[in-house]
């Protein structure tokens, strides 16, 4: 069964967080809406509110509420601009043709959010608050949820340092916010093979550094390395390991995944350097379901090379919030540029891309009790 998010209300009974909600005093026209979600693009669009909060050394989280979305007041020495204390995460809302909108096992990025707080050294967020805050945004935003194939509400929470102050330690002020956008494909071709550049020498993380956590500066690393994939042709760059620069860690913002020709799924373990992805965990379960064998564990480029050149390799495809599950058509670096099974979506990554955007959907059944109730 599906679950079933809590009542705005907070009373005592439900002991939900409540998120005072403001009135907005110039939201955007139903005209103005309906253009916005006529062809989304992600990302570049914004809804008419925020939820927020404020965490304060020795009094904890308050000032919950539901505002206009609107430009941040941030003092020109907050600590998140000079020190990078800030973490943030993804998921989607999803609209059903009975009205009702729902989000994509939330309570794993409340989970992950908390675990990305502790390594930033920031004040973990209740799991109850998170739910909360996401459920009351848009519940006030219900409107912007958009409704043909391939569309969601994608929600950003997000938790900085607020506190002006010059000095290497942890805030003692953090805002969090909720910010939603709705959007379309993440990538134009939609569940198209993408050319993939492997970066030689640069690297995402590093052992014991903030590989796990969900914050900017692992991002940040990152687009040097986009831009020289870009460069060659490719929509995306994936990172080797920091340690032996011969291990295959992450997509961009996305898992890895390879699928042998016995049918066996690969990917690389968490090792610290690796974020812990929710679709990835999905995924991951949905091929134990269905009898594929399942191996995490380091995975070298020499050997994905080679069976590549041998045909051991069959499928290559990536997984994430963003693009749900994107095909690998072809990976090239430096000395090689090979073509992925033959450049076109393999058959796992298709089943699997249509049971889990079905399951999002509600177009085939929820059995695991994936999907959560927002409004």
């Amino acid at each position: 069964m599906s679950s079933t998010a809590p009542a705005l209300s907070g009373t005592a009974g439900d002991g939900a967080p409540h998120y005072h909600r403001r009135p907005h005093p110039g939201p955007c026209s139903p005209a103005e809406r309906d253009r916005a979600l006529t062809a989304p693009v992600f990302g570049t669009v914004f809804t008419d509110h925020m939820a927020r909060a404020r965490w304060r050394a020795g009094t904890g989280w308050d000032e919950r509420r539901v505002e206009a979305y609107a430009p941040l007041a941030l003092d020109p020495a907050a600590a998140v601009l000079h020190y990078g204390q800030e973490i943030f995460e993804g998921l989607k809302a999803y609209a059903r043709e009975d009205g009702s909108v729902w989000a994509f096992r939330p309570e794993l990025n409340a989970v992950r959010f908390a675990a990305s707080a502790r390594r930033l050294a920031l004040p973990e967020l209740p799991e109850a608050d998170f739910l909360a805050s996401i459920q009351a945004l848009v519940a006030a935003d219900a409107a912007w949820v958009p409704g043909a194939p391939g569309t969601s509400l994608y929600l950003r929470p997000f938790m900085f340092a607020a506190e002006a102050f010059l000095g290497v330690r942890s805030a003692r002020v953090v805002d969090y916010l909720v910010i939603a956008s709705p959007a379309g494909a993440y990538f134009p071709s939609g569940f198209e093979p993408v050319s993939i550049w492997v970066a030689d020498g640069q690297h995402r993380a590093g052992p014991g550094g903030t590989g796990g956590a969900k914050c900017g500066g692992n991002y940040a690393a990152s687009l040097l390395p986009q831009q020289q994939a870009a460069a060659n042709g490719c929509a995306q760059v994936c990172f080797l390991d920091a340690a032996t620069n011969t291990l295959l860690e992450e997509i961009g913002s996305m898992n890895l995944l390879v699928v042998t020709c016995d049918g066996t799924v690969h990917t690389p373990g968490l090792s610290g350097t690796i974020l812990d992805g929710v679709t990835r965990r999905s995924v991951l379960d949905l091929c134990r379901e269905q009898g594929r064998p399942v191996t995490e564990r380091p995975l070298p480029l020499a050997e994905v090379l080679d069976g590549l050149r041998s045909g051991q390799v069959a499928e290559i495809f990536a997984c994430g919030t963003a693009a749900v599950i994107t095909p690998i058509g072809r990976l090239a670096g430096s000395g090689f540029d090979l073509t992925v099974g033959a450049g076109r979506p393999g058959p796992v990554a298709q089943v699997l891309h249509e049971e889990l955007t079905g399951i999002q959907r509600g177009t085939r059944p929820d059995t695991r009790g994936w999907m959560y109730r927002l409004v």
